[in-house]
């Protein structure tokens, strides 16, 4: 069996990384480049940079600070934010991402995804969708979680899948900064849905629930956070030892 990922999740609003509950009260935290250069050597497997506000505001991601960045990290670099067009694939790519991460622009444009993968692989290509239950329902939410879209997340992940996203980070806007634990509901209907690597985002609070995630949820394949990695409540060193404690696979770095 792969190795469970732990990916810190750099969420960036005018050059700094910020952090809410809900998607809201945002508050700066740190540099992205500090914190990028502490990950990469405290033992994540991945990180994830989000330009939060790009496609809000209407605008292409903030290449300048992507690149600074880039050139800390010796991990896999996956970029979003403001992502509408062929040329935001190319353009973050040049800038040192592994990995693209679309969101809104595949909402305005569904075909976005498959005529990336069809140039740039599967493996680059990572949707990510905001979800947030509406009565009985799960819908997909645009614009960094502002927009009610009306459509069905389950659906929408299920066919952005099979037009070539290689990746699916489930973003739970429910669990969102709350700390008490993963959307395991909403994770098992990604699960049975897609056949594709899935990372849990949304609702860590300790070790404890991404030991939760990893034994209930055997398919997914990476827990994402933020604030409890950047506010050191959970060291990773830590989560990593107790997970090969539990005989959950993972990779453990010698330093």
């Amino acid at each position: 069996m792969l190795s469970k990922r732990i990916i810190p999740c750099l969420d960036v609003k005018d050059g700094n990384v910020v952090k809410g509950i809900n998607f809201k009260d945002l508050k700066n935290i740190d540099s992205p480049v500090a914190l990028a250069k502490y990950y990469s050597s405290a033992g994540a497997d991945e990180l994830v940079f989000y330009d939060i506000t790009a496609s809000a505001e209407g605008r292409k991601l903030f290449t300048d600070i992507l690149k600074k960045t880039a050139e800390n990290v010796f991990i896999p670099l996956t970029v979003g934010g403001g992502i509408g067009s062929l040329a935001d694939f190319d353009r973050v790519l040049q800038c040192g991402a592994d990995k693209v991460s679309v969101n809104s622009g595949a909402i305005k444009d569904p075909s976005l995804i498959q005529r990336a993968a069809k140039i740039y692989g599967d493996q680059c290509v990572v949707l990510s969708v905001d979800v947030k239950r509406v009565g009985n329902d799960f819908h997909v939410f645009a614009k960094g979680g502002r927009i009610d879209t009306g459509m069905d997340a389950l659906d929408w992940i299920e066919d952005c899948v099979r037009n070539g996203a290689g990746e699916v980070v489930v973003n739970s806007i429910d669990t969102d900064g709350v700390k008490k634990g993963f959307d395991i509901p909403l994770l098992t209907k990604v699960c049975e849905r897609v056949n594709v690597p899935v990372i849990a985002s949304g609702g860590a609070g300790k070790i404890a629930d991404f030991i939760d995630l990893f034994e209930q949820l055997p398919k997914v394949d990476a827990g994402l956070a933020a604030s409890i990695f950047h506010f050191g409540e959970v060291k990773i060193a830590d989560l990593k030892k107790e997970m090969y404690r539990k005989k959950i696979p993972v990779r453990i770095c010698e330093r």
